[in-house]
């Protein structure tokens, strides 16, 4: 009989829900907290002391993990979302398991040094060149699995539905041009067949996603969702990222992406749309009623020269925020949180949208939620043991103690401040080192070398 590793954490300064509490001790058995006490003014014996702010952990809901090798590339000279993607199939055309593996772990291990615990992987580079199926159908997928276990970090690995290149008809869609034969299971009947193989496991959740109403036939929406539904995951899809994406799905069915969405009962609870970008009165009301989620990745979004969601509108109208890296233009989910709130003050001429509570919510339980860890993303009993510490004494963030909130944090700090984090229990970066890929940096250089020509 095994016992399960207990260890006791003694947090200089916690945010606890609502705001920051000085001394608190954080007890863990396994990857669960068992109890929280405040009004520690000293760490008790044997405890492990985290100097700083210490923040639930911090939840990507949207990774493309190979984008990661744009980084430095894609930012040379102008273009648009489209001219961005011929780069972004050139990477991808060079991937096998084995090197997507080696990418992935030093992404993740990357995430896990920004004092993220969770990452929801949205997978569809699913097969080999041309479309041939690996032995195992799911390699690419099982080397993303294996990747954050290696990296440290729980994955919802969030198998993606792209059978096509372009909208024709509610039967068909335009065939997959020569790259995205890689990521197309020819039909979303087969795409579930693959995607049921996969399993979940302690570390690792099995969710869904339809790339966009681009990548699936208006008629094979619904076998996603059904997919998803029947097994009580997570579903997710870009939705409304482009103006053309708009323009084209009007021109053929008469109706938004999102409407089409709604119509083929793609959306609801457990489904998030990523980017939700330009959208209609209309379209914000159908994500709000329905309690669909919206994930928002404005660095990502600037980068590609997307535009700025409305954020505010839907939340007021009942779609939980969440944040994702997405490309990882940057990893650092304290920026994406500040960004969502100055690409609102840019918009409307006024300042004070959200509340830190408000932002932290998005950074960790609410993008835990999304992803299907709905037990994390708090400091509380019962809670998986996520924990992020913040350096309060680095150049950006040192000054005032946080007696009130978290501000000086999140407007100002990056992960590069991130001290510690613990994932599940574990203590993954320690003083800023990753405990299981000690130099980060040579392992994405040399993964990322792996793919150049």
């Amino acid at each position: 009989m095994t016992t399960e590793r207990t260890d006791t954490y003694w947090l200089e300064h916690a945010w606890l829900d609502t705001h920051v509490e000085p001394g608190v001790t954080v007890e863990v058995s396994g990857d669960r907290i068992t109890a929280v006490r405040t009004g520690a003014d000293a760490p008790p014996p044997g405890a492990t002391v985290l100097r700083g702010l210490t923040l639930p952990g911090l939840a990507n809901a949207h990774s493309h993990a190979f984008h990661r090798a744009l980084r430095g590339t894609v930012q040379v000279g102008s273009g648009t979302f489209w001219t961005w993607r011929e780069t972004m199939y050139a990477v991808a055309d060079r991937l096998t398991p084995e090197t997507y593996h080696a990418l992935a772990r030093a992404v993740y291990a990357e995430m896990a040094l920004a004092g993220i615990t969770t990452v929801g992987e949205f997978h569809y580079l699913h097969h080999g060149p041309g479309g041939t199926p690996y032995a195992d159908p799911n390699a690419m997928g099982e080397a993303l699995i294996q990747a954050a276990a290696d990296a440290g970090v729980r994955i919802t690995l969030l198998d993606t539905a792209y059978v096509a290149s372009g909208l024709l008809d509610e039967e068909r869609g335009k065939p997959p041009n020569r790259h995205q034969l890689r990521f197309s299971d020819g039909t979303t009947q087969a795409w579930a067949e693959r995607a049921s193989l996969l399993k979940d496991r302690d570390h690792a959740r099995i969710g869904a996603a339809i790339h966009s109403v681009r990548a699936v036939p208006a008629r094979q929406l619904g076998t996603v969702a059904e997919w998803a539904g029947a097994r009580g995951a997570p579903l997710h899809v870009h939705l409304s990222e482009q103006t053309a994406e708009n323009d084209a799905c009007l021109a053929v069915h008469g109706r938004t992406p999102t409407r089409l969405l709604a119509d083929h009962g793609v959306l609801g609870a457990r489904t998030t749309g990523v980017h939700n970008t330009h959208l209609t009165d209309e379209d914000i009301v159908l994500i709000g009623r329905s309690a669909t989620g919206t994930c928002m990745c404005p660095t990502t979004e600037r980068d590609l020269a997307d535009g700025i969601g409305p954020a505010v509108r839907l939340q007021r109208a009942g779609s939980p925020l969440s944040l994702g890296s997405d490309s990882h233009a940057v990893i650092d989910i304290l920026e994406e949180a500040r960004a969502m709130e100055l690409n609102e003050r840019l918009r409307s001429h006024t300042r004070g949208h959200w509340t830190a509570a408000a932002l932290l919510r998005a950074a960790s339980a609410d993008g835990h939620a999304a992803l299907g860890w709905p037990d994390a993303g708090v400091i509380e009993r019962g809670a998986l043991a996520d924990l992020t510490t913040i350096a309060l004494d680095s150049v950006r963030t040192a000054g005032p103690v946080p007696r009130l909130g978290a501000e000086a944090v999140l407007f100002a700090g990056t992960s590069a401040d991130v001290r510690h984090t613990v994932a599940g229990g574990r203590h993954v970066v320690r003083d800023g080192v990753h405990a299981l890929v000690p130099d980060v940096p040579s392992a994405l250089t040399e993964a990322i070398a792996s793919l150049r020509d």
